[in-house]
């Protein structure tokens, strides 16, 4: 038997090294050819390790005739308001339809939910038509205006706030607190891990945005990141500038996996959290 079970752990932790590999090895390549001459990044057959470290393509991509400084300035104040704006947006959306008792919540429910179902490209025309009446086309504001409220998120911190003890509301009702004192002074101490998943959701996808960014900006200094590794990709007419692309990736990626390991636990638990609840 303990034979048996030393294989079977074995079969398990070689499966998940396998996957572990299949992950990370895109990253370590990513990371590994951001440090290659552009003659060895498109060398044939190609090679993991780089025969000398050289960092040729941070110093293009931060010289280049695209603000790189100015343009990740944009993407930190587009994701860090879109971020803010949405956990509130959520939490008060997510209070509404877990706690509160009004006609048609169900129908209505569904209908944000329903958001979840269409593809968002559907939405980039009527949104496009909002921000130009508006007069924000080619400013920081058409880039977050649109992604200021998350239909998953509501749904998550829904599906928190309907796990939570009706007793805990009801006592602090007899004691005479109201709404804003009900959800800052009981619930929000005890809803961090929901919060931070819809935080993080929300950070990934504004940080990675790339559709809205494409169609609302017009100049180079009010352009995103996403953006601006797809101008690195189209700068050159006869080769792709893979050293220059996998640096400016680099730079993208590494606040996201930093955030993702500093908040991993929060995230299980906030993803886990009221799962039992209908």
């Amino acid at each position: 038997m303990k034979g048996k079970f030393k294989l079977n752990h074995l079969i398990v932790h070689l499966i998940l090294l396998v996957g572990v590999i299949v992950v990370v090895f895109p990253f370590a390549w990513m990371i590994l050819t951001s440090f290659k001459t552009s003659g060895e990044a498109m060398k044939i057959p190609p090679t993991i390790f780089p025969e000398k470290f050289v960092t040729t393509a941070y110093h293009t991509i931060v010289t280049s005739a695209i603000p790189f400084a100015t343009v990740y300035m944009n993407t930190i104040i587009t994701t860090v308001v879109t971020t803010l704006v949405q956990i509130v947006f959520c939490s008060m959306a997510g209070y509404a339809f877990g706690r509160i008792e009004f006609p048609f919540k169900n129908a209505i429910f569904i209908l944000v939910l329903s958001v979840l179902m269409v593809p968002g490209q559907i939405f980039l025309l009527p949104q496009y038509q909002i921000v130009q009446k508006l007069g924000l086309l080619d400013t920081i504001p058409a880039l977050f205006l649109p992604n200021l409220f998350s239909a998953f998120g509501t749904f998550l911190l829904r599906q928190f706030f309907m796990s939570l003890p009706k007793e805990l509301e009801e006592a602090a009702i007899v004691d005479g607190a109201g709404l804003w004192v009900i959800i800052s002074r009981i619930f929000a101490p005890i809803m961090g891990p929901s919060l931070v998943t819809t935080g993080l959701l929300a950070f990934i996808g504004a940080w990675n945005e790339f559709m809205f960014a494409l169609t609302f900006i017009i100049s180079n200094e009010q352009r995103t990141v996403p953006v601006a590794i797809g101008m690195l990709q189209g700068a050159s007419q006869f080769e792709l500038p893979w050293g220059n692309i996998m640096a400016a990736s680099v730079v993208v990626t590494l606040p996201i996996i930093v955030m993702v390991l500093i908040f991993q636990k929060r995230i299980v638990s906030g993803l886990t959290s009221g799962a039992v609840k209908g």
